[in-house]
């Protein structure tokens, strides 16, 4: 069931499974490398989520003596039933009908990858997903959970905080980086994934735009074509994005050249930050080191990328040390940022194409979903009835 790699063999039988035609006479490492590539056509996290929901499902079936490949429709509707009625020890529903509906994705790959007819396709199995999200919604369980947006308001507020809350070289060093994150994920609409994936070559300063980023890969680019996005100056200096990715860049060319004591001398040389410093010269950075890293209690950084779970508390931390209720901050994470822009740039009267040439949105449709949870009233007709 796992998808990380196909071997040579399974190259020839799934060839010869999907075709009538002869097979050419190739050498193994042709057939290796066509595996791998086919093997690439999906992300990493995508193959191993889809190795571990087959995984589920072939020791379920085989658990209930049934036959996992291929599977017969009503053995997959039976495991969704199963799967649906499953309970966490607190009582609660163990899957999300969107987890339930990535399962047969998996399923349905992996049929494929063998050469067999999947049978998620067949009405019986639709019709009963179809119940069983009904069901749910019936119940109440598990519900959607969005997480709340982070608006401009609370983005200042936040940043502002961070920074007067500084008590040393170890706090400052911290609060660059949150604020390079908080700015950068706002005003650039990242995902998690996209914001930890940025090296420091991705990053560059135009003199004219601000920053231009260039995102070479993101959830609707798996092939990588790649797009810039532009996070531009901003008036005020303590707001500035490209002010944040400086000064916290200049910490990672001060790491990466001389380690903590560099970093040491570098705040303790710096002017106080009281104007913009992005017109200032470029730090000195490897181009395929990562940009965002991890701290270590004694300061020192991390070699390798920030992890999204990182970015997520991160943010959390930030909003309980900003003064915010514990409710709302357990309702944030790494998405606020994304959900924070679009949400108010629908306020500021951004239309929806405007949003997508930022957030890389293909469609309006999500965006749509945004506005209805978090500004229901733009666009709306109830607005217009002169009550």
């Amino acid at each position: 069931m796992d998808s990380e790699h196909i071997p040579a063999g399974e190259v020839v039988e799934t060839s010869k499974a999907g075709s009538s035609l002869d097979l050419p006479d190739l050498a193994p490492q042709i057939l290796d490398r066509i595996g791998a590539s086919v093997a690439s056509a999906r992300s990493a996290g995508t193959r191993r989520t889809y190795a571990s929901a087959c995984r589920k499902f072939t020791t379920w079936c085989r658990s209930e003596g049934h036959q996992a490949l291929p599977a017969h429709p009503v053995t997959v509707a039976a495991y969704l039933v199963a799967a649906a009625d499953t309970l966490t020890p607190d009582g609660a529903r163990a899957y999300a009908p969107a987890t339930l509906a990535h399962h047969l994705a998996a399923i349905a790959h992996h049929h494929r990858e063998a050469g067999q007819s999947s049978p998620t396709g067949d009405d019986l199995v639709r019709r009963t997903m179809s119940g069983i999200r009904r069901d749910y919604a019936t119940a109440g369980d598990r519900p959607r959970s969005p997480r709340a947006p982070l608006l401009t308001a609370d983005v200042l507020t936040i940043v502002e905080r961070a920074r007067a809350g500084c008590a040393g070289w170890a706090d400052e060093v911290l609060e660059r980086r949150d604020t390079a994150i908080v700015l950068l994920g706002f005003a650039g609409a990242f995902r998690r994934s996209e914001l930890v994936g940025l090296t420091c070559g991705d990053v560059s300063l135009h003199r004219l735009d601000g920053l231009h980023i260039r995102l070479r890969k993101s959830k609707t680019d798996q092939e990588g074509r790649g797009t810039i996005r532009a996070l531009p100056f901003t008036h005020g200096h303590l707001s500035c994005p490209p002010c944040a990715w400086m000064r916290w860049a200049q910490i990672v060319a001060a790491y990466d050249s001389g380690g903590r004591p560099a970093v040491i001398r570098l705040l303790r040389t710096a002017e106080p930050f009281e104007s913009h410093v992005c017109r200032g010269p470029r730090p000195r950075t490897a181009s395929d080191a990562p940009l965002l890293r991890s701290i270590r209690k004694n300061g020192n950084l991390s070699e390798t990328a920030l992890s999204g779970a990182a970015v997520h508390k991160a943010i959390r931390r930030r909003a309980e040390q900003a003064g915010y209720d514990p409710e709302l901050v357990q309702q944030l994470g790494g998405h606020s940022l994304r959900a924070g822009f679009v949400t108010q740039a629908f306020r500021n009267g951004a239309s929806a194409h405007a949003i997508m040439r930022q957030t890389g949105h293909s469609t309006p449709a999500m965006l749509e979903v945004y506005a209805r949870e978090n500004a229901p009233l733009i666009g709306n007709a109830v607005t217009n009835l002169g009550l």
